[in-house]
C-alpha cells in the first residue's frame, strides 16, 4: 500500500523507529484512558507488538499518522484496520493520537475519514466499526464527524479506574459512505 494522504494528514507504514515514540505514549495515562490498555508496557513489549506485526496480513498492518509541520511531517499516532472478515465484508477501526500537543485540532476526524475511505474503496468492504468509552466525548464527535452511527451500546462492558463502564459500538455502512461522498 501506497501513503494515504489527507489535506493535514498522511498515513504511512510503521516503521521501527516509530517504536519508542509509540512505547513513550502507551505508558502515558491520558493517552491510554480511552484505550483497551491498563498495565505499563516496557519497550520490549512495544518491540514484540511492532515484530508480530510484520507476520500480519498487509491490509491489518497498522498506520502511522503524520501532520504537517512547515516541509517535514511529525508523527502524532498510529490506527490501523483488523479482524477483517471476508464473508461478512467487516472490520474493526483503531486509533491513538498520542502527542498530546496536537489533541483538538481535528485530526482523529480527518484520519478517520481516511480510513473508511481507505476500506471501502480500496479494500472493498462494506461496513467497518469501531468501539469506544461513552466518557471518551471528544473521540464520539471526532467519530460522528467521520460518518460514524452509533449501532448500540455495550452495558458495563469494561472495567476501567476502578468502575465499569459502557462501550459505544459505532459503524459506517458503504451505502452511507457512497451517499455522503456523492453530497459532497
Amino acid at each position: 500500500m501506497s501513503i494515504i494522504f489527507g489535506k493535514r494528514v498522511r498515513l504511512r507504514a510503521v516503521e521501527h523507529e516509530d517504536v519508542k515514540k509509540f512505547h513513550e505514549w502507551v505508558n502515558d495515562p491520558e493517552v491510554t484512558r480511552g484505550l483497551a490498555m491498563y498495565l505499563p508496557m516496557s519497550l520490549a513489549d512495544e518491540e514484540n507488538w511492532f515484530n508480530s506485526h510484520a507476520k500480519r496480513d498487509p491490509k491489518e498492518k497498522p498506520l502511522a499518522i503524520e501532520v504537517r509541520k512547515g516541509k517535514t511531517w511529525k508523527l502524532i499516532g498510529n490506527c490501523g484496520v483488523f479482524e477483517i472478515e471476508s464473508v461478512n465484508s467487516s472490520a474493526e477501526l483503531g486509533i491513538m493520537i498520542g502527542e498530546k500537543s496536537e489533541w483538538n485540532k481535528g485530526y482523529g476526524s480527518e484520519v478517520m475519514t481516511l480510513l473508511v475511505r481507505h476500506c471501502i474503496e480500496t479494500l472493498n468492504l462494506n461496513r467497518v466499526f469501531l468501539r469506544v468509552y461513552t466518557d471518551n466525548i471528544r473521540a464520539v464527535r471526532s467519530y460522528e464527524k467521520a460518518g460514524f452511527v452509533l449501532e448500540g451500546r455495550l452495558r458495563e462492558a469494561v472495567y476501567k479506574f476502578g468502575k465499569y463502564e459502557d462501550v459505544l459500538v459505532m459503524s459506517v455502512l458503504r451505502s452511507e459512505w457512497m451517499s455522503r461522498k456523492k453530497d459532497n
